[in-house]
């Protein structure tokens, strides 16, 4: 089974980093941050860990699994996190050099029902529990350390 991982990244401002992705025919759409677990990984968290540095040059504390989704053979793991730092212009994932993936633009999005109805925020799964943990306040996470 293929395996990724994601993350909620909470900022110290209590907003949400997302990445919106703009390609050719296809509405525009918001990803969170994050990719397949690699073999060499050593665990998911560690992948976690390098999808947040090769996407957006960040550090992140992880928090706690929030979700678990499966369907054809994948299994998606959505990590709750602080992001502690980022720069979208250092990152060195592979699909920002691929032909024909299209654009990636990190945002930084309210976290509140409001800012998730501004996206069309995938999988809608996602989205779904990320308004039901926003309904409930069970995306408070405290400070930064």
């Amino acid at each position: 089974m293929i395996e990724r991982v994601r993350a909620v990244l909470v900022t110290a401002d209590d907003t949400m980093l997302v990445i919106r992705r703009t390609r050719s025919g296809i509405p525009v759409y918001w990803v969170l941050p994050g990719g397949g677990v690699e073999p060499g990984d050593e665990s998911r968290e560690a992948a976690l860990h390098r999808e947040i540095h090769e996407e957006i040059a960040g550090k992140a504390d992880i928090i706690r699994l929030l979700h678990t989704m499966e369907s054809d053979g994948e299994r998606q793991l959505f990590y709750l996190a602080r992001i502690v730092t980022w720069s979208f212009e250092d990152r060195t994932g592979p699909e920002f050099s691929a032909e024909g993936r299209g654009e990636y633009a990190l945002e930084e999005i309210p976290l509140t029902m409001e800012g998730l109805d501004g996206i069309d925020l995938k999988p809608e799964e996602i989205a779904r529990v990320l308004r039901g943990a926003i309904s409930a306040g069970s995306l408070e996470i405290g400070s930064p350390r």
